[in-house]
C-alpha cells in the first residue's frame, strides 16, 4: 500500500471539518493539520500499513467501526484493550518523528494522534475490505 493512497484516504476519511478541528489541537491552520497527517501515515510502521497476502487488518485493527468526532478521541482514547496497547506503543515514537519533520510541538502531535491514528487504522481497514 503506497503511503501516499493511504495519505489521500486518511485525509478522504477525516474530511475538512475534521482538518480543521485537528488544526485546532495543533495550533496551526488546516495546510499544518494536513502536513500532520501526511508525515505520521509514512512515519506509521510498516506492519500496520503493509498489506498481507490474506488482506487482513493487523492484530487489533480488524472490526474497527467508523469514529465519530475527532474530539471524541481525547476523553477515552481510542478504542479499547488490545487496539489501545498497539497505539499506545507506536504514539511515542510517531509523535517525536512527526514533530521532527513538521516542526510542531511533540506533545500537541502526541494529543493530535489520539485522535488522528482511530481515523488512519479505519482508513487501513477500509482498503483491506475493498481489496478482498
Amino acid at each position: 500500500m503506497g503511503d501516499e493512497a493511504l495519505q489521500k484516504d486518511v485525509l478522504d476519511e477525516l474530511g475538512e471539518d475534521r482538518i480543521q478541528e485537528l488544526a485546532g489541537e495543533l495550533g496551526t491552520d488546516a495546510d499544518g493539520a494536513t502536513r500532520m497527517v501526511r508525515e505520521t501515515v509514512a512515519a506509521l510502521p510498516d506492519e500496520l500499513t503493509r498489506e498481507n497476502g490474506a488482506g487482513a487488518a493487523p492484530a487489533g485493527v480488524a472490526g474497527l467501526g467508523g469514529f465519530g468526532g475527532l474530539a471524541q478521541g481525547l476523553g477515552g482514547g481510542p478504542g479499547g484493550g488490545l487496539m489501545s496497547g498497539v497505539l499506545g506503543r507506536i504514539t511515542k515514537p510517531v509523535a517525536e518523528t512527526v514533530a521532527k519533520r513538521t516542526g510542531l510541538p511533540a506533545a500537541q502531535v502526541a494529543r493530535a494522534l489520539e485522535l488522528l491514528l482511530p481515523v488512519v487504522m479505519t482508513a487501513i481497514a477500509k482498503r483491506r475490505g475493498r481489496k478482498r
